[in-house]
């Protein structure tokens, strides 16, 4: 079976399918959970003076924020509690302790209705990048937005900054650190606009540290991409990863179940997973590898499907060559229904192993690992062998009718051509 393969942006969006597709076991169960608090999204919007720097499709980083926020403030779901706060917004002088209070919360955390868009984006319109970069002081107020008695609610922080914090010893990681160690389930992913190694290293730290994310941007429709990605997240719960740990051999590895799984892998290693797929299911996997870090050029992603004794099922693979800090692929694999002897027929183990080639420069550390995503989903496998999912070349099996149709048709046309030319030539 061929996989159909995307970059960061397209497993995402494969990701967010597989998790919706865990909210389905019934619509009498779903009456009977109570509703969930709705959850609440902080934007933090660095406005230093380096996001003056036109780097970013042509254009300064601060325009791309702009542009980037507004695409966000229209997607927002309706149940979405979101508030915007920025940092080195207003203080123009050198004043280092003024300069380092400097964060606003620019609009407060809320339901978005349709003025509440408009006024959050007049508010954003009038930004200019200005002064510092107290990175620490504002995610402790940004946690503090954020907190409500509600301890069931989902809370996340979404960080987009260019630069390091200027406001030391306050230590970034330290504060991600407390934020995550007062168990208010909270959650801070941070983004790099077009980062240095060091600014890269501070935001991978502050997000590892509460079980986010990172991701470097270089552009702006990645941008907004990744946002809209984080607060839809946000909103569901559901895909909420869960730490796991994958072996050096299938039969040492965790059982996986349906849901979204994190891990850490090492330059060029293989991990493994098993899943367990019964009759009539189909088995989908997507997985995500970052470099957390800076790499080498040229590098990819393997997801490979088994059986517990090797003969491969289906793999799904990606490259890359340094223009992304995501790279991801994903598979699929439908298990026939059992035959009519055989009504009881067993589950079948699935071996999933997830392999990168990454390497790194000397200078660069390589523990720990690079973070993985691995979203796992078993559904009801194809009624009819049609399916592209039966087949696995997907849409490829249009292209593969179009491309022999078109040879029958040419080869008649040839060889009719031909034939004439034969025959003139001999008449002549």
């Amino acid at each position: 079976m061929i996989t159909r393969h995307r970059p960061a942006a397209g497993a995402l969006a494969l990701l967010a399918a597989l998790t919706a597709g865990l909210g389905t076991a019934g619509p009498a169960a779903a009456d009977d959970e109570p509703a969930r608090p709705s959850p609440k999204v902080e934007l933090v919007l660095d406005v230093s003076g380096s996001m003056r720097a036109r780097d970013i499709d042509g254009k300064s980083r601060m325009a791309a924020a702009k542009q980037a926020f507004n695409e966000v403030l229209d997607a927002t779901p309706d149940e979405v509690q979101l508030g915007i706060r920025t940092l080195g917004a207003n203080y123009h002088g050198d004043n280092r302790k003024t300069g380092c209070k400097d964060t606003e919360l620019l609009y407060p955390v809320a339901e978005l209705d349709q003025a509440g868009r408009t006024d959050a984006k007049t508010a954003v319109a009038t930004l200019a990048p200005t002064g510092w970069t107290p990175i620490g002081p504002t995610l402790l107020k940004a946690a503090d937005d954020l907190k409500d008695d509600n301890k069931e609610r989902s809370r996340r922080i979404v960080l987009i900054s260019d630069g390091e914090d200027t406001c030391q010893p306050l230590d970034p990681c330290e504060v991600a650190r407390k934020i995550a160690a007062e168990g208010i389930h909270l959650t801070i992913d941070t983004l790099g606009l077009v980062p240095d190694a060091k600014t890269r290293d501070q935001l991978s730290c502050i997000a590892e540290a509460t079980g986010g994310t990172y991701t470097s941007v270089r552009h702006t429709d990645e941008l907004s991409g990744r946002v809209k990605q984080l607060v839809d997240r946000a909103a569901d719960p559901v895909a909420t990863p869960v730490a796991t740990e994958g072996a050096a051999q299938c039969s040492d590895a965790p059982q996986l179940k349906s849901g979204v799984y994190t891990d850490r892998e090492k330059f060029g290693e293989h991990r493994w997973y098993r899943v367990d797929v019964e009759p009539g299911q189909e088995l989908r996997a997507a997985v995500s590898v970052g470099a957390d870090r800076a790499v080498n050029r040229d590098y990819g992603v393997l997801l490979r499907a088994s059986t517990e004794h090797g003969r491969e099922i289906v793999r799904g693979s990606e490259a890359g060559d340094g223009r992304t800090d995501v790279i991801s692929t994903g598979l699929r694999y439908p298990k026939p229904e059992a035959d009519g002897d055989n009504d009881e027929a067993a589950a079948e183990t699935v071996c999933l192993q997830v392999s990168n080639s990454f390497s790194a420069p000397a200078s660069v550390k390589t523990t720990p690992g690079l973070p993985v995503e691995l979203a796992v989903d078993l559904v009801d496998a194809p009624d009819e062998a049609s399916d592209v999912a039966s087949f696995g070349l997907g849409n490829g099996w249009w292209l593969l009718g179009t491309l022999i149709v078109v040879g029958f048709l040419a080869g008649l046309v040839w060889g009719w051509v031909s034939r004439w030319r034969f025959a003139v030539w001999r008449t002549n």
